[in-house]
């Protein structure tokens, strides 16, 4: 069969109707599950609270093997009937809010209203769903799945949650496709995992009186010069590549020659490749920023040093064309009168991605906006809601490889 001809078999099963019917029936019981997780914080680092909550959850829905890994993840097993490969379906549960943001959920109507309740708290919910969908149907599946809610996609967890999962989760050999469920776009199907390092670098030196040391080196433009000639190393537009000089901070006093200054750095591209040559680029920057400053000034009271961490990893890779996974995946959208379009982006799809697992980010259905933002708001129509969860379900049923179909 074709991806259509699959997508629409299954469509056109009894039992993707019922599971359908439950999807919208238990519709207000969905968005509870989204008010109650999203009003439990999870900031970066943390998200044990709500992960405790979600793996209650987990375990209420009946999963086999039902555990939190060492690294935080929660996860169960939906078993199949075949060999005991694995489809991977996630959502993380942190949010990009620090501890003490309000995180109580305003309700107009269908819209809702709070910090991370659209990335990526919605898709937890919707996970849920799914599982309750499919049980109430009769669903059996020929490949386990493996439900997942991870830890550490956001900033600088740096997708430490399904690194863990891939690289020392006791699954790792039996992981042959993965699906993360984030935001409720489902048009938008990620195919490409955009890299990314992040760097930490401190420029330190002898510091000193504005007036009365004036001449000797100063941290602070050796750290200007690095910046400047980050600002002027050309990117291309294709595969998309970009640089940022983010955070600034350091000195003490406005009569002051600072001892340490830093500033945080992003770099990112669509290509592994780029990637490198960005790093290698950037690196031989602050090498040459040090020296300029250390050859423009007296060192006479010590030199400039840098000290360079890096804060984040985030490999690159694709899910190419041709590939089953995103012929699936097109036409489960399309079939529920969406125009699918592939794009690249950075999310916990990057690390099977970069292994070479067929792997995707896919839409949990409804509208939203605002992400990142303490006024980031959710709206749940049900008919609008539905639609996406069914475009949403029908890929997993058909990477599963549901019962029948096929």
């Amino acid at each position: 069969m074709t991806p259509t001809e699959t997508i629409a078999a299954i469509r056109a099963d009894a039992r993707f109707a019922r599971a359908s019917e439950t999807l919208a029936a238990e519709h207000e019981r969905t968005v509870q599950d989204l008010i109650t997780l999203t009003e439990i914080p999870a900031p970066p680092f943390a998200e044990d609270q709500r992960a405790s909550a979600y793996l209650d959850m987990l375990k209420a829905h009946g999963l086999e093997e039902v555990e939190q890994d060492e690294i935080g993840n929660v996860m169960g097993i939906r078993r199949g009937f075949g060999n005991g490969d694995m489809l991977v379906v996630a959502a993380h549960l942190d949010t990009v809010f620090p501890a003490g943001t309000d995180v109580r959920v305003k309700r107009e109507g269908t819209r809702l209203m709070a910090p991370g309740i659209g990335d990526d708290t919605w898709s937890l919910a919707v996970n849920l769903a799914y599982l309750r969908a499919m049980d109430a149907a009769g669903i059996r599946t020929r490949h386990d799945i493996l439900f997942v809610g991870d830890v550490g996609e956001e900033g600088l967890g740096d997708l430490r949650g399904v690194r863990h999962l891939f690289e020392k989760g006791r699954h790792r050999g039996r992981l042959r496709a993965f699906l993360t469920v984030d935001s409720p776009n489902v048009d938008g199907i990620v195919s490409g995992g955009v890299g990314s390092r992040r760097y930490r670098v401190t420029f330190r030196g002898p510091g000193g009186h504005s007036y009365s040391a004036f001449g000797l080196v100063n941290p602070m433009y050796a750290m200007a010069e690095a910046a400047r000639g980050l600002a002027a190393v050309p990117v291309p537009v294709e595969p998309p590549t970009t640089h940022c000089v983010s955070v600034v901070s350091g000195g003490t006093s406005i009569n002051a020659i600072a001892n340490a200054v830093t500033i945080e750095v992003d770099l990112r591209s669509a290509s592994a490749a780029e990637l490198a040559r960005l790093d290698g680029r950037f690196l031989a920057i602050v090498e040459q920023a040090v020296a300029t400053e250390n050859a423009a000034r007296s060192t006479r009271a010590g030199v400039i040093t840098a000290e360079i961490q890096r804060v984040g990893d985030r490999p690159a890779g694709e899910t190419p064309k041709g590939a089953p996974i995103r012929d699936l995946a097109a036409a489960a959208v399309a079939a529920e009168g969406y125009r699918p379009s592939f794009e690249f982006s950075s999310t916990d799809a990057n690390v099977p991605m970069s292994l070479g697992i067929p792997a995707l980010k896919i839409g949990a259905g409804g509208r939203g906006g605002r992400a990142h933002s303490l006024d980031e708001w959710l709206d749940v129509e049900p008919l609008e809601v539905l639609r996406g969860m069914r475009s949403s379900l029908a890929t997993i049923l058909a990477l599963a490889g549901m019962e029948g179909i096929g």
